[in-house]
C-alpha cells in the first residue's frame, strides 16, 4: 500500500481517532438546549461539512439564535473533554504512524472539525512530532467530498497528489480523496458499518485496524 507514496494524509474522526460516535452524542445534548429533538438522518446530511459549514446548517435548519461563532465555541466545549478523555486513536495507529515516520513519509491531517479540537486530540496523544501539515475544512473553499483540503495539504507537504495515501472513513471523504486524484485506504468504523461494501467499492483498500499494515512493513523489512 505504501508503494510509491510519499505522503499519507488521515481524516481525523472516525480514521485517526475514534471519535464519530461522540458527535450525535453532542448533537443531542446541544440541540436539546433548545428543546429540539435530533431529527433521523442529521448525521448523514452533515457528513463531509466543514465545522463552519455544519454551524450554518444547524443555524439555518434549527433557526438558532446564537451566531455561528457562538454556536462552534459551544461544540469546542462540549468536545473538548471527550476528545481529552474519551476518545482513543484507532487500533494499530501509533505503530503505522512510526513505520512511515522510519520510511520518511511526509504525514498531514484534513479534517472537518475545527482547529481547537485537532490541536488538542494532537497534543493529547502525543503526536506532534509526526504530522507536517494539519488542515481544516474551514481552511479551504469547500469541504469534503470536494478535493479541496487534501489538495491543500499535499501543497503544504510538497507532494504530488498521486503520491498521496489517504485514510478515510465515510463516503464524502473517500469521494474527496479520489477527486484529489490520491489512492484511498477505507477504515472501518462503527459509525459507518452499514456503508462497508459501498465504502469497499469506492476506496483502494479497506481495512479493519492499523495492525495489519504495520506487521506487513515488519515483514518486508524482515525478508
Amino acid at each position: 500500500m505504501l508503494e510509491n507514496i510519499d505522503a499519507v494524509i488521515f481524516d481525523l474522526d472516525g480514521s485517526l481517532v475514534d471519535s464519530m460516535w461522540m458527535w450525535s452524542q453532542i448533537d443531542v445534548e446541544y440541540l436539546g438546549k433548545f428543546g429540539i429533538e435530533l431529527p433521523k438522518g442529521l448525521q448523514s446530511d452533515i457528513e463531509g461539512m466543514s465545522f463552519s459549514e455544519t454551524a450554518q446548517y444547524f443555524k439555518d435548519r434549527f433557526k438558532l439564535p446564537d451566531s455561528i461563532p457562538q454556536i462552534k465555541e459551544d461544540w469546542n466545549v462540549m468536545a473538548w473533554d471527550k476528545y481529552s478523555h474519551e476518545v482513543p486513536l484507532k487500533q494499530g495507529v501509533g505503530d503505522f504512524l512510526d513505520c512511515c515516520k522510519e520510511r520518511g513519509i511526509a504525514l498531514g491531517i484534513a479534517t472537518s472539525n475545527s482547529r481547537e479540537l485537532v490541536e488538542n486530540v494532537v497534543g493529547v496523544h502525543g503526536l506532534k512530532g509526526y504530522f507536517s501539515c494539519i488542515m481544516t475544512g474551514c481552511d479551504v473553499a469547500k469541504g469534503k467530498p470536494a478535493p479541496d483540503i487534501y489538495l491543500a495539504v499535499a501543497r503544504k507537504l510538497h507532494v504530488r497528489p498521486e503520491r498521496c495515501l489517504v485514510f478515510e472513513d465515510i463516503i464524502p471523504g473517500i469521494m474527496a480523496g479520489k477527486a484529489a486524484g490520491m489512492k484511498v485506504c477505507a477504515v472501518e468504523d462503527a459509525y459507518s458499518i452499514a456503508q462497508k461494501e459501498e465504502k469497499k467499492a469506492a476506496a483502494d483498500y479497506y481495512i479493519k485496524d492499523f495492525f495489519g499494515l504495520f506487521e506487513e512493513y515488519k515483514r518486508k523489512q524482515i525478508s
